[in-house]
């Protein structure tokens, strides 16, 4: 692609690099100079435009953009495309779920060209429907059509949505006191409702391995909460322990998310279990959201994939946390974890 300045007279069928006034009328840049562009130029008195004319093999940059979506679509990708602008084509979601990016694919694809880019949500990002998972920007007003090609090529599925697969939940929340847990309550049915997932029933029982299991062997949903009002201090502790009584297994316990340490993760009869950490009272994020993004999702959440959650891991701190990682009067020695 040839990019410069050139006399008005020698700019038409170019593209106009800059915009650029025609009197009381502005051209936009990105536009295709034509005659009737030249003369109202003219007769503002501009002398040369920089302009950037295609050469042999170069792709103009909608039409790359739209190539380069296409080769990102599939039929089961759970995506669509805008219509191409400026070089740009966004990417939506056709439905609620979580957006599984394959990121050599996209390093792949920003590594060809410095004019081809393909920007994405982070990975495993839970949407809602019509939600942008993805922009991809033609930096230049051309491209090498060898270029694209090879883009195309390392696109294909670069990117998809996995959708909500799981109907509804249970949750099952403990008691100390003969609190009814409606703190508790209001908060995971709110994210279960952003999940499009349905509370289908909650029962709150005394804080003992007993009740827990004959809670767990009532539970029907898809999904089984527990949510204990003293949090989990140990893969042994009461709630763990009622899933293995009840039939289930704990497969981890324990998460590098802070809040949200104290979460755990098992089966029971080939549904999934979650141990919620305390800190899934309050709306605000915290690990265990990351967990049921992916596991509303029908994405296995393994002990190796929680354990590599560390880095971005550290969240923002919940106002209302009972022992903040500082607080007045405490080191950061003394902070302890209780509810996380």
């Amino acid at each position: 692609m040839e990019f410069g300045t050139t006399p008005l007279a020698e700019a038409g069928g170019a593209i106009l690099a800059h915009s650029v006034m025609a009197g009381k009328k502005r051209l936009r840049k990105g536009l295709i100079l034509e005659e009737g562009h030249l003369a109202a130029l003219a007769e503002a008195g501009v002398a040369e435009v920089t302009v950037a004319r295609l050469g042999p093999g170069d792709v103009h940059e909608d039409e790359a953009a739209r190539r380069l979506a296409a080769a990102v679509l599939s039929e089961s990708s759970g995506l669509r495309a805008s219509e191409a602008s400026t070089g740009r084509v966004n990417l939506y979601t056709e439905g609620r779920g979580v957006v599984q990016v394959d990121r050599a694919a996209v390093d792949a694809v920003n590594r060809i060209d410095p004019a081809i880019t393909l920007a994405t949500v982070p990975e495993l990002h839970h949407m809602g429907e019509g939600g942008m998972a993805a922009t991809i920007k033609i930096i230049a007003y051309g491209v090498s059509g060898e270029a694209l090609e090879r883009a195309e090529a390392a696109a294909r599925g670069a990117l998809r949505l996995a959708p909500v697969k799981l109907r509804d939940a249970v949750l099952i929340q403990t008691s100390l006191t003969g609190d009814g847990g409606e703190k508790g309550r209001k908060a995971i049915a709110a994210r279960m409702e952003t999940l499009g997932l349905d509370l289908v029933a909650d029962v709150v029982v005394a804080h003992e391995e007993g009740a827990i299991t004959a809670a767990l062997r009532e539970a029907k949903g898809d999904l089984v909460l527990i949510l204990t009002a003293s949090a989990t201090s140990d893969i042994r502790d009461v709630a763990p322990s009622a899933v293995r009584a009840a039939g289930g297994h704990v497969q981890h316990y324990g998460m590098p998310v802070d809040p949200g340490n104290l979460l755990f993760t098992g089966d029971l009869d080939g549904r999934p279990v979650i141990g919620l950490p305390g800190c899934a009272r309050s709306p605000a994020l915290n690990g265990a959201d990351w967990v049921l993004e992916r596991v509303a999702s029908g994405i296995a959440v393994t002990p190796e994939d929680i354990m590599g959650l560390g880095v971005g891991g550290l969240l923002k701190e919940i106002p209302t946390r009972p022992r903040p990682r500082e607080g007045k009067g405490r080191s950061r020695e003394a902070a302890g974890s209780d509810g996380t």
